[in-house]
């Protein structure tokens, strides 16, 4: 989505939201700020004419569904946006996307926390850089029981320890300077994993013998190309089972989507697809991201030990890309 540019005074408008650039080794020096790697919707809070509306980052309005957010963000200022990350905590304090996804039943238990603001009182922030924007954001985000501030840290040490102690997802680093990128994916922010985990486009299934599927066949972008990664088989409930087919039944396709298929051979751990395996796969057009769990990649590129955790609705396929 092309950068929005904005007047000099303008009324508040959805802006497409900052990416992190994937990375294995996390960027150290005194320029450099952390937080706490959240596993939840990106949501960007925008307050117009008196009224706060919810967008998730592929703009969809999310207003019905977190009802309680927009009244727990309603002492905005006027003509402000807000970008964070709506997240429900489990027991332990932990974020579980699962939970959220249950956010009728969970409403106690799911945060929004606002890392950055782009506009306050109809003046663009984004050409500010982020630690100034960061002063803005504790001056103006309300604090209660729905609505907190994302913590920052300046040692990615202490923050690399506190998420492994408490088997959090992660961290992203961010450079203290940085303006913001809108509708890009930049260097200057980067998210590094702890675990192993993310989303993946689906591109086609093996049939179950008595209707619906047996396995989903997942990839990554590279570039334009969809590359074939694996196939997830664990992890399903009858639940979800359904309601993963039924969003992607409706998407049958006769083309394979996926660049790199078939291979040659089904490789060391079998998960490689041949041409002769492709004929047990119906293809699909991609369109459907999941969220999956992993133990590695394999040097061919290919996922071992997968399992299901959800689908996302608000990630764009095409910006699906290896994260490890």
């Amino acid at each position: 989505m092309p950068t929005k540019r904005l007047n000099s005074h303008s009324s508040a408008d959805f802006i497409a939201t900052m990416d992190c650039l994937p990375v294995s080794t996390v960027p150290m020096g005194s320029q450099w700020t952390y937080e706490i790697k959240l596993d939840g919707y990106r949501l960007e809070a925008v307050k117009s004419k008196g009224r706060v509306t919810l967008y998730s980052r592929r703009r969809n309005i999310l207003n019905a569904k977190f009802g309680y957010i927009v009244e727990a963000l309603d002492g905005l200022p006027d003509e402000t946006v807000i970008d964070g990350e709506l997240v429900a905590m489990d027991e332990q304090g932990r974020s579980d996307f699962h939970l959220l996804q249950s956010f009728r039943s969970a409403e106690l238990n799911i945060h929004y926390y606002g890392f950055d603001v782009l506009m306050r009182g109809g003046k663009p922030l984004t050409e500010q850089p982020l630690s100034t924007r960061r002063q803005i954001l504790t001056q103006i985000l309300p604090r209660n029981e729905h609505v907190t501030l994302s913590a920052v840290g300046d040692s990615c040490d202490q923050m690399l320890n506190f998420v492994e102690v408490h088997g959090l997802e992660g961290i992203v680093a961010k450079r203290a300077d940085s303006v913001y990128e809108s509708g890009k994916r930049s260097a200057a922010w980067c998210k590094y994993r702890v675990n192993l985990g993310q989303e993946f486009v689906i591109g086609g299934y093996t049939p179950a013998t008595h209707g619906g599927f047996d396995a989903i066949i997942v990839g990554v972008y590279r570039g334009e190309d969809l590359m074939f990664a694996g196939r997830v088989r664990a992890g399903f409930v009858p639940a979800t089972r359904r309601e993963v087919f039924a969003a992607i039944q409706r998407l049958k396709t006769a083309q394979c989507p996926f660049a790199n298929l078939p291979e040659k051979a089904p490789g060391r751990w079998g998960q490689g697809l041949t041409a002769d395996k492709m004929t047990e796969c119906a293809w699909i057009k991609p369109k459907v991201v999941v969220r999956v769990d992993f133990t590695e990649w394999t040097a061919a590129g290919k996922l071992r030990h997968t399992k299901f955790v959800a689908m996302r609705d608000d990630k764009d396929p095409t910006q699906v890309v290896r994260e490890t």
